[in-house]
């Protein structure tokens, strides 16, 4: 990371502005001995670091966001933008929030309920009356962060919401194709109107909503549940399988099943909207044996998940394996599961691992040092095909806990980053932005304004100060940069970059 590259003086763009007679002067001129120190300076800028770097935001038993169901609405706001002020405070770029845990909404939907998590009462609207997704992605926009919206597919019922259901719940809707199975409900992947309301659920947020991206974890078909005496107890999915199994084995169908939908979610998305990502975050190991020598759970087989075909075939923009395991795991090693991960990226989509933060907590549940996470993250950014790290969840990076979030905040996240370039997707690099040094009550400003017409998602900072460049992003909405930024500062380069990572060559002002 922070890799010096050259830069063409045909490039730099100084913009040393002459003395206005009113408003704002522009800051005086350098003497010829410190221009020429700065243009030495100037033509070894160092590329912007590319790096996603996210948080999952979970809701379902309120494990993150909100902190306890029927919170009123400005603790929920509130509590919200304290986890963005946070995220970003970290030098994060991006959030993950679980927007239907269990077949509801923390969003405003025609198709489904209210959540539980929410409001206290499935199908019960908050009061007063907003929009959570509205208002988060108006305050992550306002941060500039990325929100991905995660949804889960088919879980249609958690043991910790314990009140009665709404009447467009689709235990209601679909009372033959939901499940009682242990001590959750599922709905049935193999039932085609299943299918279609999960379907027509996603579309509905990506045409309504202007997220970045659509997320989903690693429930497809549940995990086995066991009874009393160890046996495990079958997913009640005969009747479906009787009228749609095509003559497959029950395994192939169920694979089917979820093949057939994660195709078509990715399709619908890009035919709606093609700048929104679809991720998937599946379990870290596809097969035991592969790469050889790993062991552990078999999702193939035990979720009828073939998330190596789904990445092979390029339904998906990102894909973020779980990988919840140390570095010198016995059976199940961090690095090698990367790689191999990696390794089966045909289509060259983007490969942000996950991983398990909550493991280095200082509470209960701590497993590993702080040092793991830190060094997991290094053994990501050594890993030619991996761009990034997803973490779970923000209750670890909680104000409280001052044990990983320090280390994160002064080491491996000291300088700001934006999101890899998706380049399959298309688009253009907006133009080269303008800026002007400006001196407002005698501190340096600095003014921006976009080069042409192509949108612009946030701006690239980076700042001279001392012999040494710091990087920080801003929300497109800034068009000036103040003296808390700029204070010291010896120069300033500006890059647009758009919602796809596409960036701007530089503009460059003098400060002093």
């Amino acid at each position: 990371m922070h890799r010096w590259a050259f830069v063409a003086p045909l490039f730099l763009t100084l913009l040393v502005s002459a003395c206005a007679s009113s408003g704002p002067e522009s800051i005086s001129g350098p003497t010829q001995e410190e221009r020429r120190e700065l243009d030495r300076l100037l033509t070894h800028l160092p590329d912007v670091d590319r790096e996603f770097r996210a948080v999952w935001v979970a809701t379902v038993a309120n494990i993150d966001w909100p902190s306890q169901p029927a919170l009123p609405v400005h603790k929920q706001q509130s509590e919200l933008i304290e986890i963005m002020d946070r995220v970003r405070l970290l030098g994060m770029n991006a959030i993950i929030l679980q927007i239907r845990p269990t077949a509801d909404a923390f969003y405003a939907s025609e198709l489904e309920p209210w959540s539980y998590y929410l409001s206290g009462e499935n199908g019960l609207a908050p009061e007063p009356m907003y929009d959570p997704l509205t208002f988060a992605v108006e305050e992550a926009q306002r941060r500039g962060l990325d929100l991905h919206v995660w949804l889960n597919p088919y879980r249609a019922g958690h043991p910790t919401a314990t009140d009665s259901v709404a009447a467009n719940n689709v235990l209601n809707q679909f009372p033959d194709a939901v499940h009682d199975y242990g001590t959750q409900r599922w709905m049935d992947p193999g039932a085609p109107e299943i299918a279609d309301h999960s379907f027509r659920v996603i579309m509905d947020v990506v045409e309504r909503y202007d997220i970045d991206g659509v997320h989903m974890d690693d429930y497809f078909y549940p995990y086995a549940v066991q009874d009393s005496d160890g046996n495990t107890v079958a997913f009640p999915d005969s009747a479906s399988y009787a009228q749609y199994g095509e003559g497959l084995e029950l395994a192939d169908w169920r694979r089917q099943n979820v093949d057939r939908f994660i195709e078509r979610v990715y399709n619908g998305i890009k035919e709606r909207k093609p700048w929104v990502l679809f991720g998937l975050s599946p379990f870290g190991i596809w097969r035991p044996g592969h790469p050889e020598g790993v062991t552990g759970f078999d999702q193939y087989e035990g979720l009828y998940a073939d998330a190596r075909k789904w990445l092979r075939n390029g339904w998906v923009d990102y894909y973020t394996p779980q990988l919840y395991w140390s570095l010198d795991s016995a059976g199940q090693p961090y690095g090698t599961l990367l790689d191999w991960w990696v390794g089966e990226n045909a289509r060259n989509r983007h490969i942000w691992p996950g991983n398990a933060i909550y493991r280095a907590d200082p509470g209960p549940n701590k497993v590993w040092p702080a040092e793991e996470v830190l060094n997991q993250i290094v053994r990501t950014r050594a890993t030619s095909g991996a761009s990034g790290n997803v973490f779970f969840s923000m209750q670890a990076l909680r104000p409280d806990d001052q044990v990983l979030p320090d280390s994160l905040l002064m080491t491996v996240y000291d300088q700001e980053a934006i999101p890899p370039n998706t380049t399959w997707l298309g688009g253009n690099a907006p133009g080269q932005p303008t800026v002007e040094a400006r001196s407002l009550a005698g501190r340096p400003h600095v003014a921006i304004a976009p080069g042409d017409n192509e949108p612009v998602r946030r701006w690239a900072i980076q700042i001279l100060r001392d012999r040494r460049w710091t990087t920080r992003t801003l929300p497109a909405s800034i068009r000036t940069i103040g003296p808390e930024l700029l204070g010291g500062a010896d120069a300033v380069a500006v890059r647009a970059v758009s919602r796809l990572g596409w960036i701007s060559e530089p503009s460059m002002v003098l400060i002093r």
